[in-house]
């Protein structure tokens, strides 16, 4: 499905064709991980919000794996570019000028390592470049108090941005300079692939630097502004240390918003979020909760300590926790309670039902108001196939009882403890099947006489 262009166009090319030989992983950079959605599909949603006429992802050839998870996740909204050499910034984004086609009005550059970047941020730059018709560009920069290897931002007397000066170049004045450029930029379509054939790589690394186009801009008579945002933002993860420092940032960012909306925690620090986790209002989250992707719960849900849930869906008013595991296909009705040490796997459990503590419920549909007991499973599979156990309303299930699916147990029936059911049971029906109560009177005492002597 093609996304209809704004008014005020924009296009997006995200660069993603480094190695990131520091992270020691064989998968690509890009790829890894942050709140459980790798760090290029965050940067391509937040563009994809723009709702640009084209977002062009570069990667190296090598980095099928790549393109073939855009493909999957996004299908036509993103066009591939390839860098067949890696010689610079510069030249990445010239790989991408057959994928941007006919684009007219703002192009912005991006990152694929930097998963904090938001999509307002974006727009006030392609905003500052469209309300002022004598910038050529606009770059995103940062303070930062030790700058290390970022390049600085040079500003002129009008505080535009006279030329940007990469750390391996710069003077001992210019490495004194707090203000960094984060790499993002805003370029006006019809000025971009004019400025990037200009380019020389006459540099420490013999590169094309994308940041020489904006000494080349203002040789032409445009000036480049500049929009400063805050560093933890425009964080590049370039090593696992930088990865985790991004989670952090991103754990703190989706906790915020969560609570704004309504959620309470009792401890924010501990409970960890995927990026597409929804809370409803009065949601209570106790400490150590571990949220995994595709899970939505409803308002007043209590979930209590050290509990994990992914790919479920929790109703109104339900209790979950603590130690409980809610894995995908989990879905718990209204008022339900799940409890300590149970794990539920593409099974429902209707309003009101209750598996309290030490259970496994696969491949299930437990009914209204049903009980189940401590330590029931369901034998779900015979080592071939899964297969399913439907639980009627307000069904007993005794505790220490193994359904053996396929099976029914109609509503209002009773197991009892201890047993191994293998047949249907009929509605309101008692179901028993465990071996006969033995009892030889005096045996352990002549045991242990035995034992003793």
């Amino acid at each position: 499905m093609k996304i209809k262009a704004q008014s005020d166009a924009v296009a997006c090319i995200i660069l993603a064709a480094g190695k990131g030989t520091r992270m020691k992983s064989k998968l690509p950079k890009v790829m890894h991980e942050v709140a459980r959605k790798p760090m290029l599909l965050h940067v391509v949603d937040t563009a994809l919000a723009l709702k640009p006429q084209t977002v062009a992802v570069v990667t190296s050839p090598d980095m099928t794996s790549v393109r073939n998870a855009l493909e999957r996740q996004y299908k036509d909204k993103v066009a591939n570019a390839i860098q067949q050499e890696q010689r610079g910034t510069g030249d990445a984004v010239k790989a991408a000028k057959a994928a941007l086609k006919d684009v007219t009005g703002t192009v912005l550059i991006l990152y694929g390592d930097t998963p904090l970047i938001r999509t307002e941020t974006l727009a006030s730059m392609a905003a500052l470049l469209k309300k002022n018709s004598k910038l050529g560009l606009v770059v995103l920069g940062m303070e930062i108090d030790m700058p290390n290897d970022y390049g600085r931002l040079i500003l002129d007397k009008n505080s535009n941005v006279e030329r940007i000066v990469e750390a391996r170049d710069a003077t001992a004045k210019e490495k004194a300079v707090t203000l960094c450029n984060s790499g993002v930029m805003a370029v006006r379509a019809n000025l971009l692939f004019s400025l990037l054939g200009k380019l020389t790589n006459k540099n420490a690394k013999n590169e094309y630097y994308l940041t020489d186009i904006v000494a080349l801009a203002r040789k032409e008579g445009h000036s480049c502004g500049m929009i400063k945002t805050d560093s933890l933002e425009l964080l590049g993860v370039n090593s696992r240390a930088e990865l985790a420092c991004a989670e952090a940032n991103m754990q703190r960012r989706l906790r915020k918003k969560a609570m704004e909306n309504g959620a309470t925690f009792i401890d924010p620090a501990s409970v960890f979020l995927a990026c597409d986790t929804k809370l409803g209002q009065d949601v209570v989250v106790h400490p150590h909760v571990v949220f995994g992707p595709g899970v939505e719960v409803a308002d007043n849900v209590e979930i209590r300590s050290f509990c994990h849930l992914e790919g479920a869906k929790v109703y109104e008013g339900a209790i979950i926790g603590p130690f409980a595991r809610l894995r995908p296909g989990a879905v718990i009705g209204e008022s339900a309670h799940v409890g300590n040490f149970v794990e539920i796997k593409q099974a429902m459990l209707e309003r009101g039902a209750k598996a309290n503590h030490l259970s496994y419920i696969g491949d299930a549909n437990v009914g209204e108001g049903a009980n189940i007991g401590a330590g029931t499973i369901t034998c779900n599979y015979d080592g071939y196939a899964k297969h399913r156990t439907v639980i009627g309303n307000n069904a007993f299930i005794g505790s220490n009882t193994a359904l053996v699916a396929p099976v029914i147990i109609g509503d209002g029936a009773v197991i009892g403890a201890g047993s191994t059911i293998s047949e249907d049971v009929e509605p309101d029906a008692l179901a028993i099947a465990r071996a006969p109560q033995k009892q030889k009177s005096g045996w352990a005492k002549s045991f242990r006489n035995r034992k003793n002597n």
